[in-house]
């Protein structure tokens, strides 16, 4: 089914009025045909190499939530470890050294407010288990 718009049958039959008004034979200038071809062309494929570059260079919101996530649990995670290694007596210094790498990127804005607020709260408990242990 096609439809035409508000006129309907009005705008069908205006093609056919301006192919009865024209007269005369067609022709095409050489120059100017292959002149204008080849900056349309150029052009287009500019402006998809930079759009296909621009889309690269943005990162999609909820990848950089999903990554600051995993962060965080994997911070709660080794702070876990280290709660269980502490209760057991067998905290040794690489428990202390895969909480420090935990720690690194828990700072970073995820863009949800809430979600931030807490990777400051588990980045600050890993904060303080590592002044405990004496690692600055």
């Amino acid at each position: 089914m096609r439809i035409y718009g508000a006129g309907g049958t009005a705008l069908a039959a205006k093609p056919g009025a301006a192919r009865r008004t024209a007269s005369g034979g067609f022709s095409v200038d050489e120059q100017e045909s292959a002149h204008g071809t080849a900056q349309t062309g150029g052009l287009r494929s500019i402006s998809t190499v930079d759009a296909l570059l621009a889309l690269q260079g943005i990162e999609d919101t909820t990848q950089k939530k999903k990554r600051a996530v995993a962060k965080g649990r994997h911070a709660l995670d080794v702070l876990d470890r280290l709660k269980a290694a502490l209760l057991d007596g067998t905290l040794d210094q690489s428990a202390v050294a895969r909480l420090k790498v935990a720690a690194e990127g828990l700072t970073e804005e995820s863009g949800d407010p809430g979600l931030d607020t807490v990777l400051s709260a588990i980045n600050l408990r890993v904060a303080v288990e590592l002044a405990k242990a004496g690692v600055q």
